[in-house]
């Protein structure tokens, strides 16, 4: 894939946006009257204000002003299809005339459910939510009520979603994560209940010998160890393989549930991460690639596990769980769709592509001379300005300075047609071929170029 740099001047142009009459200023100004910061994602927030979308089509997103970028993001990786893929419109768009949500269960949930079963390791049985956020919530729950016990550990600087339990070290900085044997439990958010942190036990990342060890010691307090096979907020480095095993043997050994969240991870394989690891746990959290676009997450997991979850056994079950519009039949119909689409053949095309590009944006950085390398696997890419070795959350943890040129380079591909996260996450999408990211490399150069002479 090429990585010939194009002069600045040659890129074309889509900060329109950024102008202080452009159609974003003024719906920037309007939502900051009704949104706490104008905005209802803190993720979609860049300062001084964001472009808004108007439409996507296929790999493509435009803006308010007209502005067309390459879209690799796929909202925060939901969307593998891109946007508007005809097939799941259409299932989408008759299920929606048939009715948009029922108090009472319909078939589509079933076969999404069985599609799942037949392609994770781990799952025996499946219970939707509405987002990824709550099916950790959930996953916890069960896993609490599986064991009777109240803790749970995490690993530092992983993102499970918003609830205070998850978010516990998401953001410990030097000052206060302590040592890597034993990481502090720290608050992400203000006010965070000193009995969350009490209840939540900190793990290193990817350090077998110092994580097992201190599950040892928490063992029999210990309801549920959780890990992201690729977290994200960790930069997308994948957990060695020994890393992962070592998990499912100490936690197995103490009657300890080991949720993978593959809520991204689940993109990078037909059976997901665990799948291409080869390590099966007990429950797996999933969300965005099986909604088709819509919102949407589940649990699955054993059925010994999972039956905590099952009303049918006398009695309120051991983990109650309800949800007005859980296994919502138009996600579930559009989420059916996607899942087929994603055959063998289509996740080894995203393979092949995914090698290709993050080969070519680690040659970008050396030919321009600028720190920096790109992580990930699969269809998903993080860019890292940085040129140390990447391992855990605190290697990948960059300084001011770093994480000021990281914020230049993103916005700069911005203002030149390609969109990504602040925090440098990208990913691939079907509709993707040759052109575009070979496009994506020559702008992602230039935009190096301009950061080298700044």
């Amino acid at each position: 894939m090429a990585s010939n740099v194009r002069s600045p001047r040659a890129l074309t142009s889509t900060a329109r946006w950024a102008h202080a009459d452009s159609k974003s200023a003024a719906l920037f100004a309007r939502a900051q009257g009704v949104l706490p910061g104008g905005n209802s994602r803190t993720t979609v927030y860049m300062a001084p204000y964001p472009p808004y979308a108007a439409s996507g089509e296929s790999c493509w997103v435009t803006d308010v002003e007209g502005d067309r970028r390459l879209d690799c993001l796929n909202n925060y990786t939901a969307l593998i299809h891109g946007h508007a893929h005809p097939a799941i419109v259409e299932a989408a768009t008759r299920r929606l005339a048939q009715g948009a949500s029922f108090p009472m269960p319909t078939p589509e949930e079933i076969d999404l459910a069985a599609l799942l079963c037949e392609r994770l390791p781990s799952a025996e049985r499946v219970r939707f939510t509405n987002s990824g956020s709550e099916a950790v919530m959930i996953a916890l729950k069960g896993a609490r009520a599986f064991t009777n016990r109240p803790k749970i550990a995490k690993f530092e600087g992983a993102y499970h979603g918003s609830y205070d339990y998850a978010e516990v070290s998401l953001a410990s900085a030097p000052e206060n994560w302590g040592s890597l044997a034993a990481p502090a439990s720290t608050a992400y958010s203000r006010g965070t209940p000193p009995a969350v942190l009490e209840d939540v036990v900190v793990l290193p990342f990817n350090h077998t010998e110092h994580a097992v060890a201190r599950i040892e010691r928490e063992a029999r307090h210990l309801a549920a160890v959780v890990v992201d096979p690729m977290p994200n907020r960790v930069g997308l480095v994948p957990a060695r393989v020994d890393f992962l095993r070592a998990l499912r043997e100490v936690t197995r050994k103490h009657g300890i549930v080991l949720i993978f969240d593959e809520v991204i991870s689940f993109r990078v394989g037909y059976h997901g991460a665990q799948g291409l690891f080869g390590v099966t746990p007990d429950m797996t959290t999933l969300g965005k690639i099986i909604g088709g676009g819509f919102p949407v997450g589940a649990v699955a997991g054993t059925a010994a596990v999972m039956a905590v979850f099952d009303p049918t056994r006398g009695g309120p079950p051991a983990a109650p769980h309800g949800g007005t519009f859980n296994a919502n039949p138009v996600t579930m119909a559009a989420g059916l769709v996607a899942m087929r689409l994603l055959t063998p053949e289509a996740f080894a095309r995203l393979d092949e592509l995914g090698a290709k590009v993050r080969a070519s944006l680690d040659d970008c950085f050396k030919q321009a001379g600028v720190p920096g390398r790109a992580a990930g696997l699969g269809s998903l890419f993080r860019l890292h300005p940085v040129d140390r070795e990447l391992s855990d959350y605190r290697s990948t943890r960059t300084t001011p300075v770093e994480s000021e040129r990281l914020v230049r380079i993103v916005r700069r591909l911005m203002e030149h047609g390609v969109l990504m996260s602040i925090t440098g996450l990208g990913c691939l999408s079907t509709p993707m071929g040759e052109a575009e990211l070979e496009g994506l490399v020559e702008t992602f150069a230039a935009v190096l170029e301009m950061e080298r002479h700044r």
